[in-house]
């Protein structure tokens, strides 16, 4: 492919395409030109560095997520409406396990972003929210608004060994316990969040929110 026939939204496909397959590790300004049958150095007419890629990686998710959005039924009242568009949200991230990496390490605040939850806040208006309750509950929800649930812990994948644990149960045994006994089945976007306890947190955020709204 010829340099020239390249574009912003193709080399940001191009490295969505990369990060499905890999992970964003292995997301590299020259596997990604590689990946498009060009030089690397084509690609810097388009995006400045990695840290530009990273960023139009999270415009390229949200835009998903807006699309999933979109048409979604209304009907059911604000709490219904949002659960469905949250899970809306979350079915995108699933296609993109390597996205809530992405959200995290951005220190900058994304236009794309914002919008999301400028809809999500709307949402919330059209309930009968006011922003006073509504700027509580975005607190509340935090990444849930966005389909997952930022880790307590981040083991990273390390394997612990069998040793490690017995000693840490002299210390934290409750914890000790628990992770053996929790089952992390079912859809998965990081190190303990499957979908039963992505959807049993987000409930119980948004019925104490609705108790909230409806004594305000």
């Amino acid at each position: 492919m010829a340099g020239s026939g390249l574009s912003r939204e193709l080399v940001l496909r191009a490295a969505v395409g990369v990060a499905d397959e890999g992970g964003v590790g292995a997301l590299t300004m020259r596997g990604l030109a590689e990946s498009l049958g060009v030089e690397a150095m084509s690609l810097y007419h388009h995006v400045a560095n990695k840290e530009a890629v990273l960023d139009g990686l999270v415009e390229v998710v949200m835009a998903e997520i807006e699309a999933a959005v979109a048409g979604l039924d209304g009907s059911g009242g604000w709490k219904a409406a949002m659960r469905r568009r949250v899970l809306a949200a979350r079915e995108v991230l699933l296609r993109h396990p390597w996205a809530p990496g992405v959200f995290e390490t951005r220190t900058g605040t994304s236009l794309a972003v914002a919008k999301y939850y400028d809809g999500v806040l709307a949402l919330m208006r059209e309930g009968g929210f006011d922003y006073e309750l509504g700027h509580r509950a975005l607190h509340a929800l935090g990444s849930r608004a966005l389909g997952f649930s930022q880790e307590l812990f981040a083991p990273d994948g390390v394997e612990v060994p069998e040793d490690a644990v017995a000693a840490m149960a002299e210390h934290v045994p409750h914890l000790v316990a628990m992770i053996a006994d929790a089952s992390h089945g079912g859809a998965v976007l990081g190190w303990c969040d499957s979908q039963a306890e992505f959807e049993f947190g987000l409930d119980l955020i948004l019925d104490g929110l609705e108790r909230l709204r409806a004594a305000s």
